[in-house]
């Protein structure tokens, strides 16, 4: 009676075991469902996203191309003259990024190559052109940063934009510098990018060049051509870098979608799995429960 009565009590203890590990399985599996849905639908945003930066990029690559004539002939332009500068001279540091994120590490490379230029020059002043790069380089040289202008880079920077930005750096007298380095982005090709700079001069080491002093310019002509050289250089590291953001968004978008789909799938196989899992326990608990009757 007595052994009877403990079998008994076993076999009925099996099935709450069963309903427990069951139960548990049943929610393992609504998470494993949830994550799946939310991946899915963060891998549909980065498809589009993926898509909208192709388009972008297209159309940025063809802002660039003009953007990048007219830079070089403004180089051309300082080469011919034959400006030289002096080993003393005082520059300023101009830093081409962006308000937006979600590109790779883009704008990381511009901070850095800014960081190590401050280093070695601690007393430059500092412009920075873009939210993100100016959160970064103001963390450790935050007395450097004359001027920090945002709300461009969301489209195709416009040469009113450049001239703008040049005008109020050059009309603030308090910045004195003998030429500026332009640090930005060089597009390289749809996959890869490099941080460059573009070098300006001001006007008065332009005239004492050897190959311009033979030519008599009006004072007015000098003037605009002084800021017509610095617009154009910062519209040609702002257009180009624009276009090398957008060429990254497009390459971080389009493997955010590739990992999506690799975790998609491993995440199908582990909700298979486990509800393979269920179903044999609901087949043994069936089983089981069939011998004890």
């Amino acid at each position: 009676m007595l052994a009877r009565s403990a079998i008994t009590t076993t076999r009925s203890a099996a099935p709450a075991l069963n309903t427990l590990g069951q139960t548990r399985n049943m929610a393992t599996l609504k998470e494993i469902q949830n994550r799946l849905k939310s991946v899915t639908n963060i891998s549909k945003i980065t498809a589009s996203m993926k898509m909208i930066a192709s388009t972008k990029t297209t159309r940025a690559q063809r802002a660039m191309n003009v953007a990048r004539q007219y830079g070089q002939v403004s180089n051309d332009f300082i080469k011919q003259a034959g400006v030289k500068v002096a080993d003393d001279a005082k520059e300023l540091l101009v830093t081409a990024s962006s308000d937006k994120g979600l590109c790779g590490g883009i704008h990381s490379s511009l901070s850095r190559h800014s960081r190590k230029y401050l280093g070695e020059h601690p007393e430059a002043p500092l412009v920075v052109v873009g939210d993100k790069a100016k959160v970064q380089l103001q963390r450790v040289f935050p007395q450097n940063i004359k001027y920090s202008f945002n709300q461009i880079g969301s489209t195709i920077p416009t040469f009113d934009e450049s001239s703008a930005i040049s005008s109020v750096i050059l009309s603030d007298k308090s910045i004195e510098f003998d030429n500026a380095k332009l640090v930005y982005n060089k597009f390289v090709s749809a996959i890869a990018f490099e941080t460059s700079e573009i070098e300006n001069y001001p006007i008065s080491q332009i005239i004492e060049a050897p190959n311009f002093k033979a030519y008599e310019v009006q004072e007015e002509v000098l003037e605009n051509l002084n800021e017509f050289l610095f617009a154009n250089s910062m519209h040609w590291a702002l257009v180009e870098g624009h276009a090398a953001e957008m060429a990254a968004k497009r390459t971080a978008m389009e493997n955010a979608t590739k990992n999506a789909g690799d975790m998609i799938q491993r995440l199908t196989l582990q909700y298979n799995r486990g509800r393979q899992t269920v179903i044999t326990n609901e087949l043994i608990e069936i089983i089981t429960g069939a011998s004890a009757l």
